[in-house]
């Protein structure tokens, strides 16, 4: 049960963390990560022990949700054991995003260990459009997983598609005829300038979520929705269908102002924004004490005075978050 709630300087209740469990993955995406990563060496990397340690304590300070997130989290050792714990804490949502590649044989497991719901990563639906943006991908393995989680029964499936101008804005209009098909629901994200990339310029590839809206729109009614996941994305209905389709737009839309999230790293770097370097390291206070979780929840009361108010996302390709995706935590 909760004894408190975690607020921050500008009043808002922060109740949903993202952890990251590994910075590695099986896929090499190009708005992700390089094409030869140097990955983390083992002690750096929190143990499993240690994140579950991390999601009892902000448990304990009110967290409703907690998102699993890598790298691709289901390339972890072991894994479905952080699951079956942190199933154990009575959220009101436990949810992951996975590339999906390893759910054809994981999706039931998953959802037998107490996960709820699913965040897929699908950006194309041409197996070379989709090899060549995730640079070692199978679109029939991701396919075939989303397949295996519909099986599942999760409680809710979401597929989640960066979309850049002059690469997949084309597709639009078929991965939202696809999610209608298999009666999931679809965000598209304008891409985070996050790390330093060679292969294009992301400035110019950036398709903002007015323009996203625009292309669906040619095709189907987008009925405004007050939903509210607790992240950053605003939804919408179709009058023929029931799934709902999403947009975070972190550059042309700021949604500071309603922000009630944090992420942890897998070194254990307590992020209290996506768009700012503005952490704690929470690694030391776990290793320093082992014993009780005194002190890291102490620590995690006092960093919530770090929060800023908003970033500040360049829309021209300009990095000014040096770090990779997989580093933060999707």
């Amino acid at each position: 049960m909760a004894m408190s709630k975690l607020t921050d300087r500008f009043g808002r209740t922060v109740n949903y963390v993202r952890l990251s469990v590994t910075d590695r993955c099986d896929f090499r995406c190009v708005y992700c990560m390089a094409e030869e990563m140097t990955f983390l060496p083992r002690q750096q990397v929190l143990t499993l022990e240690e994140i579950a340690r991390v999601a009892k304590t902000f448990v304990s300070l009110g967290t409703e949700k907690i998102r699993l997130t890598g790298g691709e989290p289901l390339v972890r050792k072991d894994i479905l054991e952080l699951v079956r714990e942190i199933g154990t804490y009575g959220l009101r949502d436990f949810a992951m995003t996975t590339n999906g590649s390893q759910l054809p044989a994981m999706a039931e497991k998953l959802r037998e260990a107490g996960l709820k719901r699913l965040n897929i990563s699908l950006d194309s639906l041409d197996a070379q459009k989709f090899a060549s943006i995730t640079r070692t991908g199978k679109l029939s393995q991701v396919l075939d997983g989303i397949d295996a989680a519909r099986d599942a029964g999760f409680e809710g499936i979401k597929l989640n598609t960066v979309v850049m101008k002059g690469g997949n804005d084309h597709e639009v209009p078929d991965l939202i005829e696809f999610a209608r098909k298999k009666n999931v629901n679809i965000t598209f994200i304008e891409e985070m300038p996050l790390g330093e990339i060679s292969e294009r310029d992301r400035g110019q590839a950036l398709c903002t979520s007015d323009e996203v809206r625009d292309i669906v729109g040619q095709h189907h009614e987008l009925i405004p929705t007050a939903e509210d996941s607790g992240g950053p994305a605003r939804y919408y209905r179709m009058s023929d269908s029931p799934i709902k389709v999403g947009f975070i737009s972190p550059h042309s839309h700021n949604f500071c102002s309603t922000c009630n999230r944090v992420r942890v790293t897998v070194e254990g770097r307590l992020l209290l924004c996506l768009g700012n370097e503005h952490s704690v390291d929470l690694r030391r206070v776990l290793r320093g004490h082992p014993v009780t979780d005194d002190k890291l929840r102490q620590t995690i009361i006092d960093s919530m005075d770090l929060k800023p108010e908003r970033h500040h996302f360049s829309s021209n390709g300009d990095v000014q978050i040096l770090r990779f995706m997989n580093m933060t935590g999707g």
